[in-house]
Parts: structure tokens; C-alpha cells; sequence
């Protein structure tokens, strides 16, 4: 089915935030993470950009392929606000087009393709030299919605403590809460 974009949905050009703020790609608190920024775009879309530090590099003065891998995934995965359904990355098929190197801000636009059930499809660019350049690296993804049990159950007890003892937390968890 095609997606649809949920009425509560963050407005276009909205900034979104961290979902966590010990996230490695989105997170605040992460002195060597991608602290990648997203925001809103048009219908089931966002676009997103972070910057490519020297701890990011694989070969000398070019980024990892993990660690563009995890800004699409991260980039990908923002797309759920604007479902406003929490979600789990089930396959992330990537591809490297060219060298990104250390120091370049990555420009990455990503949409909803379709929803089936519990599944989402999405698919995702990263571009160089500014958000219309060249694409460097590109995903599908497919990701799957879960309750919130399943962090509970899988993450670490005294994690889970802590974010849910934070206020700015149980303010973008209750983002997700939806009226039966």
C-alpha cells in the first residue's frame, strides 16, 4: 500500500531531534557519533545531513562504508516519526558510488516507499557537494514495526532505566503514543 503520513506527524521542515540522546547516529550525548540532523519533508519524506569527522574514516581521509551504512540507516529510520510507529531495521541493502571524504557534509534524502502490515519499505541518497550533488551512496531498506517491549526485553536493564528516567525521553516516547 502506498504510505500515508500521519495527521500528528511533524510539520514540513520541522527539525525531528534525537530519539535517544546515547544514539551513535542521532544522538546528542555521542562525542564521536554522527550527531545527524533530520528534518520533515513533503509526504512520507526527510531529509538529513552530518558532517564527516576524522573518527568516521576508514582509509586515510575518506569515511567508512560502516559508518555511511549507519548514516542511511539512521536517515532511514528517522522516516518512522513521520509514520509515528516505532520501528527496527529488518534489511538494509547499501550501495558506494564514490569516495566520501573526511570534512564533507553528507546531504541524505529518504522516503516511504510502501507499507504492507507490520513491514516498511524506504529507500534513501546521500549526496556530496551540496543536497542536489553527486549521489555518493544509496539504500533500500525494509524495517519492521514493533512494540516497545521489544527494547525492554533486548536492551540493557540499567539503559532502559536511565531513559526512561529522563524527561526529555518519555516526552518524544509519548510522541508515539497513539489513541486506540
Amino acid at each position: 500500500m502506498p504510505p500515508v503520513r500521519h495527521p500528528d506527524a511533524p510539520a514540513p521542515g520541522e527539525l525531528l531531534g534525537a530519539h535517544y540522546g546515547q544514539c551513535f547516529g542521532c544522538g546528542d550525548e555521542q562525542p564521536h557519533g554522527l550527531h545527524l540532523q533530520a528534518r520533515a519533508g513533503e509526504g512520507v519524506s526527510i531529509t538529513a545531513e552530518f558532517t564527516v569527522q576524522s573518527a568516521h574514516q576508514g582509509a586515510p581521509g575518506l569515511a567508512h562504508g560502516g559508518v555511511l551504512a549507519t548514516a542511511l540507516d539512521e536517515t532511514l529510520g528517522s522516516l518512522n516519526w513521520l509514520l509515528r510507529t516505532i520501528a527496527v531495521t529488518g534489511r538494509l541493502e547499501t550501495d558506494f558510488v564514490r569516495p566520501v571524504p573526511v570534512g564533507t557534509v553528507l546531504h541524505l534524502k529518504a522516503e516511504v516507499t510502501a507499507v504492507a502490515g507490520r513491514k516498511i519499505y524506504c529507500t534513501a541518497t546521500g549526496h556530496i557537494g551540496g543536497p542536489d550533488g553527486p549521489v555518493a551512496v544509496r539504500a533500500d531498506a525494509l524495517f519492521i514495526e514493533v512494540k516497545v517491549d521489544h527494547f525492554i526485553d533486548h536492551g540493557r536493564q540499567e539503559e532502559i532505566q536511565a531513559a526512561m528516567d529522563d524527561p526529555d525521553q518519555v516526552r518524544r516516547a509519548r510522541a508515539f503514543e497513539v489513541n486506540p
